[in-house]
Order: structure tokens, then sequence, then C-alpha cells
């Protein structure tokens, strides 16, 4: 349904917006001045004439769906008896099954081609049964969804209006300045076509929903039912979809996301040919580099994108690269962090290769890889682990144990305050790597520890592997140490 996506603290919201809990730390949102430095008052912009241009291509998306029915608990006193059947098929006091029942979310959406398509988010589309779009001419036409990419949050509808509609066109969003006056629109709590202002507050913000990150930040007052509606610049064009607030309660505070147009135009043109986005995959798991993590892996500055796991048969590892390689670079594009990598590789289709620059085992060199299609379930490895062969590492604080057929080792204990717990190393986690070298032991561990302890390193890489997710912690050595 179109409820919105949650994260943290935030409940679910029936109207179709993605809503932030404070899970990440607020920028504060600079407010226009009445004046500037010298004194000098600066005209607060009017922008009656920019909605009455533009208000007619915003349209209200409503969904429908069904959701589950409720299964009636049952008392456990009641289990295994002659009840239980009974209960299940009736349900008890106050405890009736309920029956399926229709449920409906509203978002926001523009209109980007006469012939009827319109640009809304991903998560107000959801899995919806039947979609309808109310014009601002207040017809209510049903809706086809084209397509839909969750990386980016930005689907598609068509619908069949029997003429030309209103249309508005993309606007530059590289070009956005900090303090850049827009506007947003759309339908907030239902109530249809609404208009808030507000200014750009930052550019390129990471929030967590995705691998493609790099939303434009406003304090246009965006509220729930305003996802997927369009933010305006002065000029009357669309610079970014609206589809995120930050907030603590649900309601706006002057936080609010959206998708730069950069980004949502060359996916909704995907989408229109094909009805998916086709994106490169080089099958890695990412982690920025800080300056300890630079130093324990022998890396000259702290940026790139570090390898923290490679999946099975992908295009990394058929071109042999390895977890603990660092990428400075991808073709012609610099690689500050992950998600420099992660975006030149999305931007490239399947097929293509691209040459790499990393570092490794303190030397730099470039590979070659050739992208391959993003498969839809990625292989895993199985991560079960024995308890034969018990070794502690000393003053790190770390008991391990083999893993019976298994890479690695398993974290049996962590010791309370020791510098592992520090680094939030528990138990049940895997160690694939230490200070550069595969371990296939708890020997590797503690051999790995002796020799960056000999070397005078005051920090050593490990790869942690946890569930399904892999990263590199880096662990401070300590004199005596080993």
């Amino acid at each position: 349904m179109s409820a919105a996506r949650t994260v943290s603290q935030a409940g679910a919201l029936a109207l179709g917006l993605l809503v932030l809990a404070p899970a990440v730390p607020p920028a504060v949102a600079q407010s226009s001045s009445s004046s500037t430095s010298s004194g000098v008052q600066a005209a607060a912009p009017n922008f009656a004439d920019l909605v009455a241009e533009v208000a007619p291509v915003v349209v209200r998306v409503t969904v429908m769906g069904q959701r589950d029915a409720q299964v009636a608990q049952i008392p456990p006193e009641l289990r295994g008896t002659p009840l239980e059947d009974f209960f299940r098929r009736f349900g008890g006091p106050g405890q009736r099954q309920q029956q399926p029942r229709r449920a409906m979310g509203q978002g926001s959406g523009f209109i980007v081609d006469a012939s009827g398509f319109v640009v809304t988010n991903n998560h107000v589309v959801g899995s919806a049964g039947r979609v309808t779009v109310e014009l601002a001419d207040g017809r209510e036409l049903p809706a086809r969804v084209v397509g839909s990419d969750p990386q980016t949050d930005i689907a598609l509808l068509k619908v069949e209006a029997g003429g030309s509609l209103p249309t508005v066109s993309w606007g530059p969003s590289a070009d956005l300045r900090v303090g850049e006056p827009v506007l947003a629109m759309g339908n907030p709590f239902g109530l249809g076509g609404t208009a808030t202002t507000g200014i750009v507050s930052a550019r390129g913000r990471q929030i967590g929903a995705g691998p493609y990150d790099d939303f434009i930040q406003t304090d246009a007052s965006i509220n729930p039912g305003n996802s997927g509606g369009p933010l305006f610049n002065m000029r009357g064009q669309v610079v970014g979809v609206n589809t995120a607030i930050f907030s603590p309660s649900g309601g706006n505070i002057g936080i609010g996301f959206a998708v730069p147009s950069q980004i949502a135009q060359s996916v909704v043109s995907d989408l229109r040919d094909d009805g998916r986005v086709e994106r490169g995959w080089l099958g890695v798991s990412l982690q920025n580099v800080d300056s300890e993590l630079a130093e324990a892996l022998g890396v000259p500055q702290a940026h790139g994108a570090l390898i923290a796991a490679i999946e099975p048969g992908s295009p990394a590892a058929r071109a042999e690269l390895r977890p603990g390689d660092v990428v400075t670079q991808a073709g012609d594009r610099q690689v500050q962090d992950s998600r420099d990598l992660a975006t030149a590789v999305g931007n490239a289709n399947p097929g293509a290769t691209i040459t790499l620059t990393l570092h490794r085992d303190g030397e730099q060199r470039q590979q070659q890889v050739t992208l391959a299609p993003r498969p839809d379930q990625p292989e895993t490895a199985d991560r079960s682990g024995g308890r034969q062969g018990e070794r502690s590492t000393g003053a790190v604080g770390l008991a391990l144990a083999p893993r019976q057929g298994a890479e690695g080792v398993v974290v049996i204990r962590v010791a309370p305050g020791s510098i592992a717990e520090e680094r939030g190393i528990r138990a049940g986690d895997m160690i694939l790597r230490a200070g550069g070298r595969e371990v296939t032991g708890p020997d590797d561990v503690a051999a790995a520890l002796e020799a960056a302890r000999s070397a005078n390193r005051s920090s050593i890489a490990i790869q942690i592997q946890r569930g399904n997710a892999s990263t590199f912690v880096a662990l401070p050595l300590r004199q005596g140490q080993g």
C-alpha cells in the first residue's frame, strides 16, 4: 500500500510519505534572511504567478488495496485442547478473526508528458491493486503503473485523458545553490493542491534510503501526502521529487528531502522506455574509509570506497578484486566515498567495462571490470560455524573458534571493557580477514595481530561478517598487546 515507509521512531502513515525519525543528525535548515550583511533589505519573492503557472500539472494519487486478515491469537491454555479448533474458526471474546478489508492511501505526482505520463514515488504506489489520478481540473482517471524503481523511490504512471494534458519540464538540479528559493506542491494530508515555499537548505544529503542517496534538503513545508510531488525552481522547472521528511512526530519540522531531477529524469526515461531501470552491477559491499582505517590498511589518504565483501560469481570476483581493496577512481570519476563508486557503477550499463584505480597492500594498481546486470536475488554465503579449537586473542578481548567447512572464524565471546567490545564486535560475528590476510582459523588472527605489533603499527584492519552484511573495523593495538 501507499502507507509510508518509516525509520526508527516514526509511525506508519497511510498518506504516502517516507518519514525519517531522528536516525541521522538533522542539519540546521537556514531560513531566508530579511536583510544582507550590509543591511540592505532583501525583498521576499512573490510566488503567486509561479503557482498559477505550474498548479495544473500537479495531481493527487490515490491507491486502493487490501489488507491481510488478522488471525486471532490462540491463548496458551487452549493450545492442544479440543477448543483450539473452535477458537481458530470463531475467535474468542474481542478476538474475532477479521476479514480482509480495503485500505486507501494518498500521495502526489506531476505530469511530464502531454499524453498522460505522471511521475510519483515508488512508495506511494507500492503494490497497490488500483491507482487513481485526480487532475487539477477535478477529473479522476484510472492509472496504470508503467514501472517503478525502489532504489531511487521513483515510479511512472500512465493515464488516458482523451486529449492533451498540461506538462512541466525538468530543471537542472546540479545548478541549485544553497539558499535558493524553491516551491513545493502536492497533496498534504489529502487536502488537495497545496503550495509551500522555502529554500534549498543543503545538497547531496545521504539519509540511508538506498545506495544512490543524493537528496536535496529543503525547509519548504512537506507533510504526509506530499510524496511524489514536484519541487520547483523559480523558473517553474521541476528540480526535485519530494520524497521524505525528517521528523520525530511525523509532521513537518522544516527538514524535507527531494530526489534531484538529474537522477529522477534519467530513471523516468528508462521506466518509460523499458518499464524498469537497468544498472551495472559490481557485486560488492562497500564502506567509507576513515583516518583510522586508512592507517590500518596502509592507504595514504582517508578517502575512497573500501570493498568489504565480494559476492561469489560476481563481476568483482571474476576481476579478482579482494576485500580490503580501496577504490579511489572509477573510469574518469574520482571516488571520495562509497556513494561515488555506487553511483559510477549504477550509471553504467550492464556489459560496460570500467577501469578501477585501487590501493592494495600499500600499492596502487588498476583493474578492469566488466559489469553485469543486477541479479534479482544475489547469492549469500553460509555463515554457520563451530566451536572446536577455541582460542583467545589476549588483550584485544576476542575468543575465537574455527568454522567447520567454511572460511573465517567465529567470535564466541567478547571480553567486557575490551577493545573489541569498544569497536562493536559481538559474539556470533565472523572474522574473514585480518591485517590483509585471509583467515582460515583462529591462529591466523593471532598471527596477524603479532605481525602488526612487531611492525609497530597502531591498529589492524579486520573484516567482520554479521548476517549478510560485511564491514571492516580498525582495532587499535596497545603496547604489549598480542
